[in-house]
């Protein structure tokens, strides 16, 4: 079989950096090949060198056998390459046909012609079944939904070759389903794939071969059907890696968060927030499943201090939270661990021993009136630093600098080694490769072993399924549906999600 894509002998460097260290990749034309590796390991660097946004300092590309230059990404959409990122490139104000043919636009007597362009999208959503509402505004689109308006915008340029960059890492399960129906026909239309990811699950389904990047290079590549996921992760990390969750069936103790009738409006006044009740008590983890931007931002919001609830009550070992702010939340014993760790978990211009004390800096062992402690700071950086596993293990670097595996773990690290009774953790593993999720998922179990109440909420619902004793479902706002445990099929739980549950069961009783 011809390649579509040759990659020979790639080196990309950034500073001292060497992102890419002389990597072969060859994928052959009409496949779907998946890439896959730890953070840092190269593999966006890599698709984003075949697609012009960075140069390469050594080596070769070819496309359909024919050496190229591709200084740009118009020069790689001339050469039928599309690339779909793992943050949409759309412009939230504009429809979705405003969007696919934005730099690429048809014009009638000098105005803008959206007619034929209306005629050939309408035919390519229907040959690969990518529904999409064209005059609808990107702002009002769900992101499945934003997803198909990028694909259309590649195919609608020609493209051939498609590389999706963590294509399900906001998805419902149900979404993802849809999204490998239509790779699937994609694939069979001959065009060639590449699937940038780290979900293995998501490798076995949909894909035909398999490339494994490891600091920079290819450390092995295999045909999909004669490998396995255990073999795929220890081929990531180098070492044997726990796939699944190990915990034990525990009794949980006395409630350490209450949440009752908890309402909130925000700035534009929707209710965000409708009368949410819920509890988790010491020694177990309560997992929030839903779809984003159904309410679970707000709820950790308002249990962190963060935002004011409109109505509603919330204590932490009975003692009334709300109308505190969140440092005084935080001394009332909660631990957060934020869903977006540049924006609210870290000071990236900081090192990690400052970061790492973040909200405890005037605790008396940290700080005398007059001045910081430096020799207890560090000391406590370098024994979190060495149990949390956190690299490179020099407490002085900035934590700009950290991937985005390790910049969560110091945030796991201060946050875990408060004297908190509650851990609300938001998104923990997002973005975080298989090594460092299997660290993060043992260190929560151990926490709740330890008698910790967590707050886990979530998008992916593997980890959901794994982590939690119980689950609860939100969906507009609203707490729709508390499992007492999690022995619950994900497909099941995803029509929860998607409010396709309740308007089931809602027909049926009004029938």
């Amino acid at each position: 079989m011809p390649y579509a894509i040759e990659l020979l002998n790639i080196t990309k460097r950034f500073a001292r950096t060497v992102a890419n260290d002389n990597v072969t990749l060859k994928v052959s034309a009409g496949t779907i090949h998946a890439l896959v590796g730890e953070n840092g390991a190269g593999k966006t660097t890599l698709m984003e060198t075949l697609y012009g946004l960075y140069q390469p300092d050594g080596g070769e590309i070819r496309i359909h056998e024919k050496k190229v230059s591709i200084r740009s990404p118009h020069d790689s959409i001339s050469l039928g390459i599309g690339m779909v990122h793992q943050h949409f490139m759309l412009v939230p104000p504009l429809t979705a046909i405003e969007n696919i043919v934005l730099g690429a636009e048809e014009t009638k007597n000098a105005l803008l012609d959206l007619k034929r362009a209306t005629a050939e999208l309408s035919e390519l959503s229907s040959r690969f079944a990518l529904t999409v509402p064209l005059d609808e505004k990107v702002e009002n689109l769900g992101v499945g939904i934003q997803q198909r308006v990028e694909i259309l915008k590649a195919i609608y340029r020609k493209a051939d070759i498609l590389v999706l960059d963590e294509p399900t890492a906001v998805l419902t399960p149900q979404e993802s389903v849809q999204l490998f129906r239509i790779l699937s026909e994609l694939k069979a239309e001959g065009k060639t794939i590449v699937l940038i990811t780290h979900k293995l699950n998501e490798v076995m389904s949909i894909s035909d071969h398999v490339s494994v990047m490891r600091r920079g290079k290819i450390v092995g590549e295999v045909e999909t059907a004669s490998t396995s996921p255990q073999d795929l992760a220890q081929m990531m990390v180098g070492r044997p890696v726990l796939l699944r969750v190990e915990k034990e069936t525990r009794q949980p103790g006395n409630p350490v968060l209450v949440v009752n009738g908890l309402s909130h409006v925000d700035r534009r006044g929707i209710t965000v927030l409708k009368n949410v009740s819920l509890e988790v008590s010491s020694g177990e983890i309560l997992g929030i499943a839903g779809v984003e931007g159904n309410g679970q931002s707000q709820l950790v919001e308002c249990i962190a201090g963060l935002i004011k609830p409109s109505s509603g009550s919330i204590t932490i070992d009975g003692i009334q939270i709300v109308g505190l702010n969140a440092r005084e939340v935080f001394a009332r014993g909660l631990a957060h661990v934020p869903e977006d760790r540049l924006k609210r978990g870290l000071v990236v211009d900081m090192d990690i021993k400052e970061n790492l004390i973040l909200g405890m800096h005037t605790q008396a062992r940290f700080s005398s009136r007059l001045a910081l402690r430096r020799k207890a700071i560090k000391e406590n950086a370098e024994l979190l630093i060495t149990k949390y596993d956190v690299r490179p293990m020099n407490s002085e670097a900035l934590t700009r600098g950290l991937s985005g595996g390790n910049q969560q773990k110091v945030i796991i690290a201060r946050e875990l080694s408060r004297a908190a009774q509650l851990i609300v953790a938001s998104q923990p593993t997002r973005g975080v490769d298989i090594g460092g999720i299997e660290f993060i998922h043992r260190t929560l179990v151990q926490a709740r072993d330890s008698g910790k109440a967590i707050l886990l909420v979530s998008a992916d619902l593997n980890e959901i399924l794994s982590l939690s004793d119980r689950i609860a479902v939100m969906y507009n706002g609203e707490i729709v549906r508390i499992f007492p445990d999690n022995r619950i099929e994900e497909s099941e739980l995803g029509m929860y999600m998607t409010g396709s549950k309740q308007s089931e069961e809602k027909g049926a009783s009004n029938g």
